[in-house]
């Protein structure tokens, strides 16, 4: 009998050997402010809804599911506005299977991807599973982007994809509109601006901006503002021919009935759901107010996380947390940890927390 195998063992890509399954600390304990998950789950009436819409969707399991996710496109592209339609949208399993689409698409072997770091810490991964070289440029210390920057770097890198992230994760930063219509402007590659976070920010969506560029692409998600994080939705808004580039390349079937059925109805309810996210940016902000009182650096933040620091050891800090039930992210530019606003208990225990830990922080001595 041949002993276990262990993947050096196995014809694995070259490229795969060495990594690690990409994955932030999934940890069952009483306060979880790590993922920016939205903290408050669908209320029960829209449970109820969304269950019954389940039941029905089970009737025709025997039959695959449409695979075009056409009423579900309809719905998201009545949500976004701006004159949408449904051959201008697409949709996948979480923004994750968005971005490996447009990478298969637009990537692929002997192409970049560009990036602006410190960004989301999947970049590297999409680029490395569609065979994309990923190349990345600093953004500025204040970690802000302008045109110059990121068209320079396009130049130097000659990327067929551009990823910017706004607000950006970890940072929570923005990128002016004019910033981004400059930049489309001024290149022939696919531009993707990530807003996940969109919702929680008071500055305008680049999807104002998708009629004068036909190479942009405005990706999102439902698992934050939405509270669907489980339920598994991205998609994005662009022009029709990279929709269809997007068609080409993704698997058949690929949207369960139960995942349509669910998003429909959170889409129903987005009235309901987006008041909360008003509650979570408030409490996004309300931590930053604490914690520069403080004394703690604190990036400024449009989006339902803040980036705090600088710690002088920050994994111990982290540690010390989770030993207090309390789970925050170890991410982002060195010092720093991340932490997603929660409800108001969950935010006064972690304020509680640190203020009885009172770590150190670069420059200060407790």
């Amino acid at each position: 009998m041949r002993s276990p195998e262990s993947i050096p063992d196995l014809p694995v890509r070259d490229d795969l050997r060495g990594q690690v399954a990409y994955g932030a600390p999934q940890l069952d304990v009483p306060v979880r402010l790590n993922v920016n998950e939205n903290p408050y789950p669908p209320s029960p009436l829209i449970r109820h809804e969304m269950a019954a819409a389940v039941v029905t969707a089970a009737g025709t399991l025997n039959r695959y599911p449409d695979r075009e996710a056409l009423a579900l496109r309809q719905d998201l592209a009545a949500y976004l506005g701006h004159g949408l339609t449904a051959d201008r949208i697409w949709a996948a399993n979480g923004s994750n299977e968005i971005m490996a689409h447009l990478l298969t698409a637009f990537g692929g072997p002997g192409r970049r991807v560009l990036a602006f770091t410190p960004t989301y810490s999947m970049y590297p991964e999409y680029a490395r599973n569609t065979c994309t070289e990923y190349v990345t440029v600093p953004r500025h210390p204040d970690f802000t982007l302008d045109a110059r920057l990121v068209l320079d770097a396009i130049r130097e890198t000659e990327p067929t994809v551009v990823l910017i992230a706004t607000p950006n994760n970890p940072t929570g930063t923005v990128v002016p509109l004019e910033v981004i219509d400059e930049i489309c402007s001024g290149t022939e590659a696919i531009v993707v601006i990530d807003e996940a976070y969109q919702e929680f920010s008071a500055k305008p969506s680049a999807l104002e901006l998708l009629d004068r560029h036909p190479r942009l692409v405005v990706s999102r998600t439902m698992s934050k503002a939405f509270a669907l994080a489980g339920g598994r939705l991205g998609y994005l808004a662009a022009a029709p021919a990279i929709v269809d580039a997007c068609r080409i390349v993704r698997l058949p079937y690929h949207l369960s009935a139960q995942t349509q059925a669910v998003a429909r109805v959170a889409l129903a309810h987005a009235d309901e759901l987006l008041a909360q996210v008003r509650q979570l940016a408030a409490e996004a902000r309300g931590f930053e107010a604490w914690a520069r009182g403080r004394g703690y650096a604190v990036i400024d933040s449009e989006a339902n996380f803040t980036l705090v620091g600088r710690f002088a050891d920050r994994h111990q800090v982290w540690q010390d947390l989770l030993d207090r039930g309390i789970l925050i992210r170890e991410t982002g530019p060195a010092g720093f940890l991340r932490v997603s606003a929660g409800t108001p208990s969950e935010m006064a225990t972690l304020r509680a927390a640190l203020d009885d830990l009172n770590p150190t922080i670069e420059g200060n001595t407790p």
